[in-house]
């Protein structure tokens, strides 16, 4: 075999060692950590290996790219040999255009396209080699990590390196969209994600809307109330309901019918204060805690803002909680792409949203409800029938009373009525 033939052979060799040291990058870097960790767990040393290999990352890639510049330099000097043998004095030209070539093409790119769509398993198939590569090389890489160490002396990063929660929503979208979580499951995942980050005023029902009943009422007032509501826990106050003294069970009140002198305190259990600023989990814990269902949520002022029950916090988690008593109430009804109906204590989020304008008005607006949204836009509670507009949006109040938006209908106004509303402004 002539001298030229093995100078071919091995240029060959040393391309295929350039896509095999590229491949093996990419793989490492973007295998799924997570499905490695299962493998692991269930006795696969293979991705035991890749994984103890990633916790090294800096090794690791020092190791795959003092191999991959290896052989690129080799085979580029074998190349520029032949081509010169070959050409004479244009052989160096040839030789740099067909290892251009050769390189890009079944060096980085053709191995690279591959390894991205097998990661794992060519992580997996590779990382025996690798760990012999990284002990055999181990002198070269522990310069180039020093070198590194001397490199972060001077160019410090004040980056912190934690994962926020928006990276952790990304992550939740792209395990969606690989189809390895449901919808349902990667709302459930975000719903988690958001949950410490939620306060008790996002939740809960507002003071104009709880339903309490006075200590000094008779018996006969109070059973109306709870068959009327069909709640199982009522607040109970003294004087007004700024000052809630505790809260009573249906079952513990209904216990007290036939007995002589019933004494209303005596079935009453105390009240678990919150500041309306307190988290979600706190609150969650609190009440776990003293193994009650409902907390009364306190404003700066020590007034009642309103309260919260534990269905409040869990349906923050897994969704809406219904019961048999439970009337549905869609809080946003969609007529067209571009009409929708909210009631007043429909999220803002949700309008915002809905007209695809969250981005530019989250940080506008004080209030987190469309009526409370809407009365701040007016500065004044609106009437029933009134209509008002906001940039591209007409609103027109379906229901209200003097202190109350209960249901509003959202339209964005075509080109030609936007201009004719500003007109006749």
């Amino acid at each position: 075999m002539s001298i030229e033939t093995i100078l071919i052979i091995s240029l060959a060799v040393l391309v295929f060692f350039s896509g095999y040291f590229s491949a093996t990058e990419t793989a490492f870097s973007t295998c799924n950590r997570f499905r490695l960790k299962h493998l692991a767990q269930k006795g696969n040393t293979r991705a035991q290996l890749v994984l103890d290999l990633v916790d090294n990352y800096d090794k690791l890639i020092s190791t795959i790219l003092v191999g991959n510049n290896f052989v690129n330099i080799c085979a580029t000097t074998i190349a520029t040999g032949l081509f010169t043998t070959w050409y004479l004095d244009n052989g160096p030209t040839y030789s740099t255009i067909f290892m251009t070539v050769v390189i890009l093409l079944f060096g980085e790119i053709t191995p690279k396209s591959l390894a991205n769509q097998y990661a794992d398993e060519f992580s997996m198939f590779s990382a025996p080699i690798i760990y012999v590569l990284e002990c055999l090389l181990t002198p070269i890489t522990f310069i180039f990590e020093l070198w590194k160490k001397l490199m972060y002396m001077f160019f410090k990063s004040n980056e912190n390196k934690g994962i926020t929660n928006e990276e952790l929503m990304t992550m939740v979208d792209e395990v969606e969209k690989e189809g390895s979580l449901e919808a349902e499951e990667s709302e459930l995942v975000r719903s988690a994600i958001e949950f410490n980050d939620l306060d008790v005023r996002d939740i809960l029902t507002p003071r104009i809307d709880v339903i309490a009943v006075d200590k000094t009422w008779d018996f006969n007032k109070i059973r109306q109330i709870f068959q009327e509501n069909q709640y199982s826990r009522l607040p109970v106050y003294e004087g007004t309901i700024d000052h809630i003294i505790g809260f009573i069970h249906e079952k513990d009140f209904f216990s007290l019918y036939g007995k002589e002198n019933p004494d209303l305190m005596s079935v009453m259990q105390p009240p678990i204060l919150v500041p309306v600023n307190f988290s979600m989990m706190d609150t969650l814990r609190l009440l776990q805690k003293n193994q009650t269902h409902l907390a009364i949520v306190i404003d700066e002022y020590g007034g009642t803002e309103g309260i919260v029950t534990m269905e409040d916090i869990l349906e923050e988690l897994v969704g809406e909680i219904w019961d048999e008593h439970d009337e549905v109430v869609d809080d946003v009804i969609k007529v067209d792409d571009n009409t929708y109906i909210f009631t007043g204590n429909a999220s803002l989020v949700d309008l915002f949203d809905a007209f695809d304008t969250y981005e530019e008005d989250e940080d506008k607006f004080d209030s987190s409800t469309v009526g409370g949204w809407i009365t701040e836009l007016q500065e004044r509670f609106p009437e029933k029938r009134e209509i008002l507009t906001y940039k591209d949006l007409k609103i027109i109040v379906l229901d209200a009373n003097e202190r109350v938006v209960k249901k509003v209908k959202i339209t964005r106004m075509v080109e030609e009525e936007k201009q004719a509303n500003e007109l006749e402004k």
